[in-house]
């Protein structure tokens, strides 16, 4: 069988090697997307001009709190569990843990200084509780995701070591 560009020739069809190109291509994108994302909430909570108006619906600041929140916190934790698999190494725990408390920290941080700072906003303490949820709701995401590709043996490849 000859093999082209990570892939294989099988009774005329075309098949993905398990560590083919496309993993190589996440491997790659999935730090990049994270980092636009946490830009991309930087952004949103610190851009000098005012949030659209009308609101779209009643508490669509609050789902935006959420999902700028839960999209680079998932997309971070993905980002790092593919970096250690393709490098057999288990999920830091402390890695996870850290991740977690600085996206809490600044999730604080953020409304005091949208408070003090900033005249056309203030620091809303339920702004903190939709971040807070979002967190929760990456990391939610990040255990799904990496609990399904464990089950499928899809992680990098391969399965993801035991700890020592």
């Amino acid at each position: 069988m000859s093999q082209i560009n990570d892939t294989r020739q099988v009774a005329g069809t075309m098949q993905r090697k398990p560590d083919g190109g496309s993993s190589r291509l996440w491997a790659a994108a999935l730090p990049a997307l994270a980092g636009l994302a946490v830009l991309a909430q930087l952004y949103g909570l610190y851009r000098t001009g005012g949030p659209p108006q009308p609101e779209l619906f009643p508490g669509v600041d609050k789902a935006e709190h959420l999902t700028g929140f839960a999209v680079p916190v998932a997309l971070v934790l993905i980002a790092d569990w593919r970096y250690r698999a393709r490098r057999r190494r288990a999920v830091s725990r402390r890695f996870v843990g850290t991740v977690l408390v600085l996206f809490s920290l600044h999730s604080v941080a953020s409304e005091l200084i949208q408070g003090a700072f900033y005249v056309w906003r203030k620091g809303d303490p339920l702004d903190v509780v939709a971040d807070l949820a979002g967190i929760a709701l990456g990391w939610g995401v990040f255990g799904l995701v990496r609990r399904r590709a464990l089950r499928r043996g899809t992680a990098a490849g391969r399965p993801e070591p035991a700890r020592p």
